[in-house]
This record gives structure tokens, sequence and C-alpha cells, in this order.
């Protein structure tokens, strides 16, 4: 490849949290003032809440108008929003404060929670918070697939810029798996060879958890205007020295796919042990 995304090390995954956090604020408000609104495909896993916790707070959470920002997810697992494994969970307890839209602590209407006075974090429309629908796919029994098509169907008419077929997010927020997924794009996973934006993806036997999932198409990283992949813990060293390896080839490698101009690759010491010194950029 001989475009190369921006690697930037820091010290702890704290101090990662912190710096995307910036970055998703800046890249928001951006597209906003450029295109009047922004499509932001954000992640789960462990890197999530730490994110959340901090976008959710100033200065981060004050720079971004969260009226215009449509909030969509790269991937989640076949269970209910408010199981423990959905990807939709930390943002819903840390960044959306869903609890009192939802008259668990609040009136419902504004949002306002009654019991501490907080405002929703992100105080975005619930029109715009785009959660791949499980709990409805798992209440009719239609199964991942009905859930991916049913996104694809919002997605294609929530009126999101298109491009080669493709819809334009205008940040991609992604985590990197043990083995060099993203989303749920596997190695050697089908969603290569297909065209819906949307697929539905059958139990990893390889990974933990063992669960069925609606992925975005890995197309997507690609047309995307600004990526964004954080990754910490000398848990992730080995599997990102073999992404950022001489040996370029994303069907075994998934997260190759953002290796890429316009990439911001966001790592601590731990997970960029095996990186050669040339790709180091500390900050």
């Amino acid at each position: 490849m001989t475009e190369q995304p921006d690697v930037v090390v820091l010290a702890d995954p704290d101090g990662v949290a912190a710096e995307a956090a910036s970055r998703i604020a800046t890249a928001l408000a951006s597209a906003v003032e450029a295109r009047g609104r922004a499509d932001w495909a954000t992640t789960g896993g462990s890197s999530a809440p730490g994110i959340y916790r901090h976008l959710a707070e100033p200065p981060f959470n004050d720079d971004v108008p969260w009226g215009r920002v449509h909030l969509w997810w790269g991937d989640e697992r076949y269970v209910p929003r408010d199981n423990p494994l959905s990807n939709a969970m930390p943002a819903d307890e840390i960044l959306l404060r869903v609890g009192a839209r939802g008259a668990q602590s609040g009136w419902g209407e504004t949002g306002v929670d009654i019991l501490t006075d907080r405002k929703p974090a992100a105080d975005i429309p619930v029109s715009n918070i785009h959660a791949i629908p499980m709990g409805p796919a798992i209440g009719r029994a239609g199964g991942p697939e009905w859930a991916a098509a049913t996104y694809e169907e919002e997605l294609r008419a929530s009126g999101i810029a298109v491009d080669g077929g493709w819809p334009v997010f205008d940040l991609v927020v992604l985590g990197v798996g043990p083995d060099g997924h993203v989303m749920s794009v596997f190695p050697g996973s089908a969603a290569f060879e297909r065209s819906e934006w949307v697929l539905p993806v059958p139990a990893p036997s390889h990974v933990e958890p063992h669960i069925s999932r609606v992925t975005l198409n890995p197309r997507v990283i690609e047309a995307a205007r600004e990526v964004l992949v954080v990754s910490t813990g000398s848990s992730k060293a080995d599997v990102l020295g073999e992404v950022f390896g001489s040996v370029v080839d994303p069907r075994r490698w998934p997260a190759q796919l953002a290796r890429r101009r316009g990439a911001t690759w966001l790592l601590d010491d731990a997970a960029a042990a095996r990186l050669e010194n040339r790709q180091r950029v500390r900050r």
C-alpha cells in the first residue's frame, strides 16, 4: 500500500480514549459545517465506554451540534439492545443517557433526568439514532437476516450521501478483533463478495462471543470520508504487527481495509509494541 494512515501512539488506554473523543467531536462538527449533517458509524467492544465517557463531558461534548448528527452502528450482535453484549448498550448508557428518555428516571419528552438533573450527554434526536433492530428481530423471530434487511432499508431512506453505490459515512470508528476483524467482518468473510449494504453474519466459532451478528459491508470503510481505528492493550500487539506488516491481504486481516489515506489509528504503547519505529507517531 502506497498511501498509509496516520498512526498515533499514546501512553495508555485513557489517553487513547480522550484523543479519540477529541477527534470524533472535530470530525462531526466539521461534517455538519460542511454538509449540514454528520453520519457517524460507531463501534462497540472494550474501547467504546472510555471514548463515550470523554465525549459525554466538556469540552468535547460542547463542540458537537448533536441535533444534526445521525448515529449508526457498524455491527451488532443478535441480542436485545439492553443486553450487556450489545454494542448499542454503552452508547445508550453513557453517551445518550437514554434512561430519562425512556421515562425510567425522567419525563421522557426532554431527556432530562429528574433524579440527577442531568441532560442527555449527546442530545441526538431520537429519529437520528439508528440502532440495528435486534430487539424487533428477536421479537418477531426474524433472525439476523430480517434485522440486516430492515437496517439497510433505514440506511437507504435516511438521506445519507451515496458514492459509487455505497453509503458515505462522515466518520467510521472501528475496533480491531484478536483475529484482525473489524465490525463483524471476519477473516475470509463472505461479505467481501456481497453487494448488500448490510449483511447477516453467522455466529463465529473462533472468537467470542459465539453469537450471530449483523454488519455493514466492508466497502463502507473504503467509502468513508474519515476512519478512526482505536486499539489498546498488549493482547492486540501481535495482530497489529501482522496488520501493519509487509503482507497485504485484507481478506486475511480485514483491519487492513483501514490502512488507507484519511484513516487514523490511535494505539497505546502496549498495542503498538510490534509496529516499526517509522510507523509510530507519538503524541
